[in-house]
């Protein structure tokens, strides 16, 4: 089968992307994009955003964004079964909870570790943003966390497990404190960390 190449970075939106690649089976090459300054102007040659993850499709067409690259892999490979058959109810959750978390938790994250970039004012405004956005960050984890049994689609797993899974993984305070609120969601970062192709990527990672 013809190679994908996905862009990616330790630590960052690639993880899910790299997941889903490792669940379908499908070769793919992966590119390290180191974070500073006169790497990411090479890299916006190849992607005019600068951002992590990308994603070289086998025809050579690239596309951005995380959430989407994840909605590509699974309706192209659907035997894999990073999601619900498209048009059916569970598909249109599947794709409402995707969004939610692309949409609002990640969103909250970039204003937790780059608060300064949200506001005229800098670093003179940084710690009223950051703290405004883990509220917002927690907030969105706890209503999905409401959704959880064991899974975020119930009792099917999907590829937005592993999406929540890596937004949860960054959240910036206790995470004991975390799980202990909210136990469902605890209990669904340690199913989703068991899972071989989440320990190979999260390897990767830290290497």
């Amino acid at each position: 089968m013809s190679q994908y190449t996905v862009y990616a970075r330790p630590g960052s939106g690639s993880l899910a992307v790299e997941v889903a690649l490792e669940e379908i089976g499908v070769r793919y090459a992966r590119v390290w994009v180191p974070g500073d300054p006169d790497a990411v102007a090479k890299y916006r040659a190849i992607n005019p955003t600068g951002k992590v993850p990308a994603l070289a499709l086998p025809d050579g067409t690239l596309m951005f964004e995380s959430a989407a690259i994840l909605a590509h892999l699974e309706l192209a490979h659907p035997c894999a079964g990073l999601a619900p058959p498209p048009g059916t109810a569970e598909h249109a959750r599947f794709l409402q909870w995707l969004i939610f978390l692309a949409a609002n938790a990640y969103e909250a994250v970039l204003r937790i570790y780059y608060s300064d970039r949200f506001s005229t004012g800098g670093e003179a405004d940084a710690a009223r943003i950051r703290d405004q956005a883990t509220q917002d960050f927690r907030g969105h984890l706890a209503l999905i966390a409401q959704s959880l049994n064991p899974y975020v689609l119930g009792g099917r797993y999907s590829i937005v497990d592993v999406y929540l899974y890596m937004l949860t993984g960054w959240y910036p305070g206790d995470k004991a404190e975390l799980f202990a609120q909210l136990p469902s969601l605890g209990a669904h970062s340690e199913a989703i960390a068991r899972r071989p192709s989440v320990a190979k990527v999260m390897a990767d990672h830290a290497a």
